[in-house]
């Protein structure tokens, strides 16, 4: 059996200002200031000898390679990305960077997210990838809608209470 594996579906290529701001810092910050501190410490580690036995200029080198691949990605993602800043037209249905809630029917439970690009997604603030089962399942719903969505944890249905476009 080969290693082969197919590609990965491409993401969404939108992002909120407040993500594209984030990645661009997290970029800024690899470069400028975590990547020069690295390379400094690979060099001293190099100037100790010999380098096969050298655990800390093997450290080093798989650092600067992370920080490098992180970089590469970083650089070509953020010229593929559209900045998304304006809000819908029609701000009573769930679209990108909307904030809603939903109530499980199943549960009763309420959970808040935030529709947000791939490159920002994040579960301990309810941000969800537009990509995700449930915000594709969401969108274009209003208030008191009821949807179902896919989930890794089976088939749940869900009503929509609440609708924003602001924190």
């Amino acid at each position: 059996m080969g290693r082969w594996r197919p590609p990965q579906p491409g993401s969404t290529a939108i992002i909120t200002p407040e993500g594209h701001a984030r990645l661009k810092a997290e970029l800024d910050e690899l470069w400028r200031q975590r990547r020069p501190e690295v390379v400094k410490a690979l060099a001293a580690a190099a100037a100790e000898g010999d380098r096969s036995e050298n655990a800390e200029y093997t450290y080093r080198k798989k650092q600067l390679g992370e920080i490098d691949r992180r970089v590469r990605y970083l650089s070509k993602r953020l010229e593929s990305l559209r900045v998304v800043h304006e809000r819908p037209s029609d701000c009573s249905a769930v679209f990108f960077g909307a904030w809603f809630e939903v109530e499980s029917i199943d549960s009763g439970d309420l959970k808040r997210y935030r529709i947000v690009g791939p490159d920002e997604t994040d579960a301990e603030l309810g941000y969800i990838s537009i990509d995700s089962p449930l915000a594709r399942a969401a969108l274009k719903k209003r208030v008191d809608d009821e949807f179902a969505a896919e989930l890794p944890t089976g088939r749940c249905s869900f009503v929509v209470v609440d609708v924003r476009y602001e924190p």
